[in-house]
């Protein structure tokens, strides 16, 4: 596909200024947006490679093509859409910010880090543009970078409150607790107008005080800033979702059997030279740690919080938009031809990133939300390898509410130890009923067992997937400083081994007192003490 620049011939302004002035041409537009809206992406792409043809000089256009083709899995031209959008959106900041955050989707690193540096370029005064690629820059552990740009911000917009907390926040990163702390205070004391500052702020203050062994005020805060975004955000519809989701994920487990799992099992054939693994378990159980310690074995690729499966698999057998829940039966009744689509979709999506490292003998997909959904990756992958992460339930429950994340049907139950709690017990009753009914291979890992000999336990690990232990794997941490690390720590585990995160909980124990009762069923499965 060729784009003709304004030297050739096309004016950018001038074919936008034409397409906005044909409403024939406008409609067609709109058309291609509701395909990609309703998932018809094979069709969306038909409607703008007409459109871009008609009017190469609009970099909008560009932009839809290439969000588009990422949906249909042509990462081809997704790089080639995007990249004329980012050079038609020269001067376009905000537009280079989004064109940024689908490359960081399509995981090229160096384009996306490069649109935001154009972002800055074209205009060094946007707020968006700084505080983009600040947060570039501090997930790059860039820090001095993150806060140069910060700085540059707030010589500008001195009053911002995005940069102010920006900047706390980069304090805090930096180890810099007390100054951290002195800042958040200052924010939480003044009238915040940016709803998303207002919450974070607090949370990152309840982050901080945690971090300082100030507890009681910790959770305090904590819980403020959650009230604070049930304030400005209706969840109720988010919690309704997921309540239905959970019940009947539950009762399609409930209708499942070890000889229905066995058959799966022979029915798919294995993968050519090379096995698949899951790498799931509960949020904060220590899935982000045994995925970098796996991944550094030169035999292994490992992918942590790719959306292949929720797109590619979960998304296509069990919509959350339809109104016939998908059942045992039905789910039993899928056809080969069909599950062997999913099967190449979900590779192919899998693999966008890793072309030049398909030598690996073992994947490895780490996304603890997976675990709800197993059942679905046991039939479109039904010699799945599984490894489920564990850690001491009363500490994962903590460790899920100190998490200030993007609001999904997942995640809005972190807003309260209640539904944490609930949370946990609805992912692990899947895991428990089916690790009873066996006929797939799994292994359970304790996240304290990795802690306290990660040598040991990351063998016994890396010998379920047919590898013997590298001595690389116990320098994890190094290799992890030169990745750029998807999951939500990726602070932590550019560090060595840790222990301070084990029997955190005590420190909330009056909090937890409402929930005991219900983790001590998990303790007990799992092997922890009440």
């Amino acid at each position: 596909m060729e784009q003709k620049d304004s030297a050739g011939g096309h004016s950018h302004q001038g074919d936008l200024a034409r397409l906005q002035g044909s409403a024939r041409e406008v409609e067609r537009w709109q058309t291609a947006q509701q395909h990609v809206l309703g998932g018809r992406f094979s069709h969306a792409i038909g409607g703008y490679s007409d459109l871009v043809k008609r009017f190469p000089g609009v970099a909008q256009l560009w932009f839809e093509l290439g969000i588009a083709a990422v949906g249909d899995l042509d990462f081809k031209l997704a790089g080639e859409a995007l990249g004329f959008a980012a050079d038609l959106a020269r001067g376009d900041a905000t537009l280079l910010i989004l064109v940024g955050q689908q490359y960081h989707r399509l995981r090229r690193l160096d384009k996306a880090r490069d649109c935001f540096q154009r972002a800055v370029a074209a205009d060094p005064t946007s707020v968006s543009a700084r505080v983009s690629l600040a947060d570039w820059n501090e997930r790059e552990r860039r820090l001095d970078d993150a806060m140069e740009n910060i700085e540059a911000c707030l010589a500008v917009h001195p009053g911002d409150e995005q940069a102010r907390y920006f900047r706390a926040f980069l304090l805090y990163r930096k180890g810099r607790q007390a100054e951290a702390e002195t800042a958040l205070r200052q924010l939480t004391k003044v009238i915040l107008h940016d709803p998303n500052v207002r919450v974070s702020s607090r949370h990152l203050l309840g982050v901080v005080l945690d971090e300082l062994g100030q507890y009681t005020e910790a959770i305090q805060w904590l819980r403020e800033a959650k009230a604070q975004l049930r304030q400005i955000r209706d969840l109720g519809a988010l919690e309704r979702e997921y309540d239905k989701g959970a019940q009947q994920r539950k009762q399609l487990v409930a209708g499942l059997t070890r000889a229905t799992l066995e058959r799966w099992r022979e029915e798919v054939p294995e993968l050519a030279n090379r096995k698949l693994a899951l790498l799931g378990g509960h949020p904060r159980s220590g899935t982000t740690l045994l995925e970098q310690v796996l991944g550094a074995h030169p035999q292994v690729l490992a992918f942590d919080e790719s959306e292949a499966f929720v797109n590619e698999i979960s998304n296509q057998l069990a919509p959350t938009q339809s109104f016939k829940p998908l059942t045992a039966p039905a789910l039993d009744a899928v056809d080969a031809t069909r599950l062997g689509t999913l099967r190449q979709r979900y590779l192919k999506s899998f693999l966008r990133e890793a072309q030049a490292e398909l030598n690996a003998s073992v994947l490895v997909d780490k996304n603890p939300s997976t675990t709800s959904s197993l059942h679905l990756f046991l039939r479109v992958f039904g010699n799945l390898k599984v490894i489920v992460a564990l850690r001491d339930p009363r500490d994962t429950i903590i460790s899920c509410y100190f998490q200030n994340l993007t609001l999904t049907s997942a995640n809005v139950n972190f807003l309260s130890l209640e539904r944490t709690a609930r949370h946990y017990a609805d992912m692990m009753d899947i895991w428990l009923r089916l690790r009873d009914l066996g006929g797939f291979e799994w292994i359970e890992t304790r996240y304290e067992d990795m802690v306290g000999d990660l040598e040991s336990e990351g063998r016994r690990v890396t010998e379920f997937l047919g590898l013997t232990w590298h001595p690389g794997q116990a320098a994890y941490h190094e290799t992890a400083r030169n990745k750029f690390v998807f999951a939500p720590t990726y602070n932590d585990v550019t560090k060595p081994v840790y222990t301070r995160a084990m029997k955190r909980w005590e420190h909330y124990a009056e909090a937890l007192e409402p929930v005991k009762g219900q983790l001590a069923t998990y303790c007990k499965a799992f092997g922890y003490r009440d």
